[in-house]
């Protein structure tokens, strides 16, 4: 079982490991929206938002749901906003450590 779970938390982990798809769980954090809509806020071509959203539905990370002609995507689960704060805090508390190595190696 132990196995099992660490392998899902692996696949999980590396369905995460592109900052594209990142972007897109931040702006999904933020309410559903359209490829058209993430395409838009990040900037970045239609080919590759839609990549990333294929791998992103293809892990269950996020769902989408048909509105007519377009796509409506949304966080499958919300644990994922909580997630992606964890990881804020964990970058926050790095830099605090580099920057408080800065400090020492200047005093010197």
């Amino acid at each position: 079982m132990n196995l099992e779970i660490q392998r899902f938390k692996a696949e999980f982990f590396k369905a995460l490991s592109h900052p594209l798809r990142i972007r897109i769980l931040e702006l999904l954090a933020e309410g559903d929206k359209s490829v058209n809509e993430i395409q838009n806020l990040v900037g970045s071509e239609g080919s590759a938002v839609s990549q990333q959203l294929t791998v992103l539905r293809t892990k269950n990370i996020v769902t989408g749901t048909k509105d007519g002609n377009r796509v409506i995507y949304s966080l499958r689960d919300s644990m994922i906003i909580e997630l992606l704060d964890v990881a804020r805090q964990i970058f926050n508390n790095h830099l605090v450590d580099a920057i408080t190595m800065l400090d020492k190696i200047n005093e010197d």
